[in-house]
């Protein structure tokens, strides 16, 4: 007889969205979670998260379980307010929804993604500090949440899905492009906070215990429809599922309502893009937000839209909950997969839309079912984002799909596939093509062999390669490169430019694409340094600490109560 195969996956329960979330009986709305399948120690310790309790505010080291190795000690148990008081569970949800994020992630890119750091497991801490805040740190290799007193209660930020999603993202982006906490300019800072936004909020859709019970249903013997008046457009907007930590959100000043971040309410207006106040990288990054997740419910709305009414302008909420259980698989599949079509520097929220729509076009050539790519389009115009050009204004080429005449001599196909020093020699004898800069320091970042279903069910291998040019200066050499130098730059300030690109190359070594940011583009690299200038970041750390980057977020809410944000 067979041996019968170990199952891939097991689900685990965590909070729902979080405690202020509840089912109609009052109860607090949980749900469970597919993870990898794995024999877990004490912690939960896997082999990519490992919880580790403490609690530095009271110096306090919370002692794991001991028999969660191969169960769910959480799968029956009725009354969820019990596990409010019971850090064990808060352990568990930590690692349940860091893991899913992370699965969500490889399974959209097709392969194993890295930690931004030497390790293999990246550390998590549920009750890390008394603070209102949460962040990921690279140097600590963790996720760290904090925990706060409220009239109610204490406030765990490790028991918000949004909150531990979000910043497993930072973690996840952190690996997958680590240039993109670089100086650089104000899209590139706010990307990492308003890409978290959108796969948090995106992700809730794969737990339809969420769905339904936020989108409520008609009082009466019916309890499983809709009315079409509660799933136009606008009241999708308004609904509880584009709020994000309403519990964490109530508690800090009451700022912006029942919820930390409303950004799919923001008006669509062009004038956005460019006004001052959205410099600040997590205003700036609901930009990124209001455009994807006013994508997502118009296609949504437009979905449901031909489905048959079971009861007089009525839908069936089963059907509802899957539209847009659909939906948003499919965006925040594109979502991720546009990384691998985005430049590795200087990201630019237009050079991110242009990776959506092509990330989309090479996944579902055919947009009919959907209209995502039209939609995704329409929105972004909308808040004054509009897709990169495949050339800048010095008339360097940033985007070549399936570019020819490339030279493979000497190069090894095998290799290419996972080896850096052999993409470098293919970077190397191709530098004229790639309109590479001879006098910068060139390093190839990575190469990952990549494995998914493309859209006509086949399934596709190709290999995504990242290079990176460093090119320091002094002030004065500028000039001679036609940058601009900033007014008061110091004569002694060396200056770091920072150029690379992405390579994309088929199952048969062929380079399907490369999207690249010049290291000696005039224009760009003025404007960069420009922005820096103005911001105190030519002499600023390389990296941004994403604790710091919270905690003024926060404070900007406290002392300006009666902004709506």
């Amino acid at each position: 007889m067979a041996t019968p195969l170990s199952p891939r996956t097991r689900t685990l329960t965590v909070i729902a969205q979080d405690p202020s979330v509840l089912r109609p009986d009052g109860n607090i709305l949980t749900a469970r979670v597919e993870v990898p399948a794995e024999r877990l120690a004490p912690g939960p310790w896997g082999h990519r998260v490992h919880v580790i309790d403490y609690d530095a505010s009271t110096g306090r080291l919370y002692r794991p379980r001991t028999d969660a190795a191969d169960r769910d000690p959480y799968e029956h148990v009725r009354d969820a307010s019990r596990l409010l008081d019971d850090p064990c569970f808060h352990a568990q949800n930590c690692y349940a929804v860091a893991m899913s994020t992370l699965a969500r992630f490889e399974r959209a890119l097709g392969r194993r993604v890295s930690w931004g750091f030497s390790g293999h497991q990246l550390k998590v801490a549920p009750h890390a500090f008394l603070d209102a805040n949460a962040f990921y740190s690279r140097r600590d290799e963790a996720l760290m949440f904090g925990w706060f007193h409220s009239d109610t209660g204490p406030v765990y930020a490790c028991l918000s899905h949004d909150v531990v999603a979000h910043e497993t993202t930072h973690a996840v982006l952190d690996g997958l492009r680590e240039r993109y906490t670089d100086p650089s300019s104000p899209d590139q800072a706010a990307f990492h906070e308003g890409f978290a936004d959108v796969v948090a909020l995106l992700s809730v859709f794969a737990m339809p215990e969420v769905v339904a019970v936020a989108l409520g249903a008609r009082p009466g013997p019916r309890r499983d429809v809709l009315p079409r008046s509660a799933l136009t457009p606008d009241a999708l907007r308004r609904s509880a599922l584009l709020g994000l930590a309403e519990q964490m959100g109530r508690q800090l000043q009451n700022v912006r309502g029942a919820a930390l971040r409303r950004s799919a309410l923001l008006e669509p207006d062009r004038r956005l893009y460019r006004a001052p106040e959205y410099l600040e990288p997590h205003r700036r990054g609901e930009l990124l937000v209001a455009a994807m997740m006013n994508a997502f419910v118009q296609v949504w709305a437009a979905r449901l839209e031909a489905l048959r009414e079971i009861q007089r302008g009525c839908l069936d909420r089963e059907r509802v909950v899957q539209e847009g259980a659909d939906v948003a698989d499919r965006l925040l599949t594109t979502a991720i997969r546009a990384l691998d079509y985005a430049p590795p520097v200087d990201l630019q929220f237009g050079d991110y839309l242009r990776g959506l729509l092509a990330a989309d076009r090479e996944d579902q050539p055919d947009d009919r079912r959907y209209l995502c790519r039209d939609a995704l389009e329409r929105t972004f115009r909308a808040y004054g984002i509009d897709p990169a050009a495949e050339t800048s204004a010095a008339g360097r080429r940033s985007w070549l799909l399936r570019p020819g005449g490339v030279d493979v001599e000497g190069t090894h196909f095998a290799s290419m596939q996972h080896e850096p020093d052999e993409v470098f020699r293919f970077v190397w004898q191709n530098r004229e093509l790639l309109e590479l800069s001879d006098d910068a320091y060139t390093r190839v970042l990575s190469v990952r062999p990549c494995t998914r279903v493309a859209g006509d069910g086949f399934v596709l291998h190709e290999t995504v390669a990242e290079y990176v040019q460093i090119l320091d200066l002094q002030p004065d050499e500028l000039r001679s490169l036609g940058i601009r130098r900033p007014a008061g730059m110091p004569d002694d300030l060396s200056v770091t430019l920072y150029g690379g690109g992405v390579l994309v190359f088929d199952e048969y070594g062929r380079l399907k694409l490369h999207v690249s940011k010049s290291v000696r583009d005039a224009e760009e690299q003025s404007v960069r340094l420009a922005y820096l200038a103005a911001h105190g970041g030519l002499r600023g750390p390389g990296a941004r600490r994403f604790s710091a980057l919270h905690r003024r977020r926060n404070l900007a809410r406290i002392e300006r109560p009666a902004e709506r944000w």
